[in-house]
């Protein structure tokens, strides 16, 4: 029996990159449409009066002036560190040993880690997340609680077991040989399972001997449509410790190319500080960037050159993320707004349709899943969020100066937070919706 659905209100869609082309010639308002889904997939998207004439017998539900778009995609979190959230008064490398470290002890635990994955999802979808690149941590367990929490919601995540044999706790380390083997069961395991994407995971080079940076490039080679996620030049003295830890290299990207640990569907979470080599070879090699504008501003790392690396005559790739619990918040609404003002501080300015693209289907296409997710368009999967244009005083009245849809759009971005999400749609079916 074919399950049908039809969401009325305002939607929004990208007809194409903003960074590409006019952003407002990009995306695609309509003040009064309707999105056709079927069987979990977004069947048509246009007009209400046309959808509506040709869904006959289908079940509607009219969201009045509610912003219906793509849910939004977070191509960069740590799930197991929202406990410590907010935590005072570190930079990177003092925060790993700080805050990092002792919680994410706690993750041999079965039951803590199925817990905090539950919490985790449940605070994404209240904030309008409906897919999100997440690391565990070097347990193999936690790894597992993720996806388990992630399939009984029906979610598309992708997330992997960290990967971890020196400088860090004895608790939380692995070895090159187990981390490759629980990796791959992990990975043969969950891959692919529902809607479940595997993502090989060393938390960063200084904390993989060169002997695990190969055992992970090796499964890479064994299972190239994973993912592989990991840090980059967030913190000038990470860089440095990368330059004494792998002095054979030309720098710290060097380090991920010599082990194969590059190209399309490899993530890389913040890359603040680059060389030019390096650019080039991020671009070469068609490897992604994560920007995380609130933990590069909350933990010091520095601001990222988005106008430098997204624009220009050879773009790379880059997704937002909020990489909580280095990020501030969960909320994409923030991270937009975080992305925005760093622009800004940098001397360049980000259009609304560029910020939401970068929240959608920007980093989808970071996380090769932009053929499936990340955008209202025909044959996607129905994962998509209905957003309230007046979900507080101060929005509502803000909204209606707006003159066109995106400095509607813009004022949500900036003025909007978790309350704004009216509902959170995962293949079609409401996995969360406001009260």
């Amino acid at each position: 029996m074919t399950d049908s659905l039809v969401l009325k209100g305002q939607t929004l869609s990208f007809k194409d990159d903003p960074f590409a082309v006019d952003p407002e010639e990009a995306v695609e308002f309509e003040t009064d449409g309707a999105v056709w889904i079927e069987d979990g997939l977004v069947k048509e998207l246009g007009p209400a009066t046309d959808i509506l004439s040709k869904a006959k017998g289908v079940q509607v539900i009219d969201y009045g002036d509610s912003l219906i778009s793509a849910g939004f995609v977070d191509c960069h979190a740590h799930y197991p560190q929202l406990p410590i959230i907010a935590s005072y008064g570190e930079q990177l490398l003092e925060w790993l040993e700080r805050y990092t470290f002792p919680c994410e002890s706690a993750f041999g635990d079965s039951n803590h880690a199925r817990k905090a994955a539950d919490f985790f999802l449940d605070e994404a979808l209240k904030n309008g997340t409906t897919t999100a690149a997440v690391y565990a941590t070097v347990h193999p367990q936690s790894a597992d609680a993720f996806f388990e929490a992630a399939d009984n919601r029906g979610l598309r995540m992708a997330c992997g077991k960290v990967l971890m044999d020196r400088h860090a706790p004895d608790a939380l380390l692995d070895t090159a040989q187990s981390g490759y083997e629980q990796s791959k069961q992990l990975l043969e395991k969950w891959h692919g399972t529902g809607r479940n994407v595997y993502a090989i995971t060393p938390r960063f080079a200084p904390t993989s001997t060169p002997e695990q940076l190969e055992a992970a490039g090796a499964l890479w080679r064994e299972y190239p449509n994973a993912l592989m996620q990991t840090h980059l030049s967030e913190n000038t003295d990470e860089i440095a410790w990368v330059r004494d830890l792998f002095p054979d290299q030309p720098d710290y990207f060097g380090v991920y190319e010599a082990f194969g640990l590059t190209g399309p569907g490899a993530i890389f979470g913040h890359a603040i500080h680059l060389t030019d080599r390096e650019r080039a070879a991020l671009k070469e090699t068609g490897s992604t960037i994560a920007h995380c504008p609130t933990s590069n501003m909350f933990i010091g790392s520095g601001l990222f050159d988005l106008a430098g690396l997204r624009g220009g005559a050879n773009p790379i790739d880059v997704g937002l993320a909020s990489d909580v619990a280095g990020g501030s918040s969960l909320s994409m609404f923030v991270t937009m707004r975080a992305a925005y003002e760093v622009a800004q501080l940098r001397g360049d300015n980000l259009h609304p349709a560029m910020l939401w693209y970068l929240a959608t289907l920007g980093s989808a296409k970071a996380m090769r899943l932009d053929d499936r997710i990340g955008n209202l368009a025909p044959g996607r999967e129905a994962d998509l969020i209905v957003i309230d244009p007046g979900s507080t005083p101060l929005i509502e009245r803000r909204v209606a100066q707006a003159d066109n849809p995106c400095d509607m759009l813009f004022a949500q971005i900036i003025l909007a937070d978790d309350r704004a999400v009216r509902a959170t749609y995962s293949g079609g079916a409401c996995v969360w919706e406001r009260n």
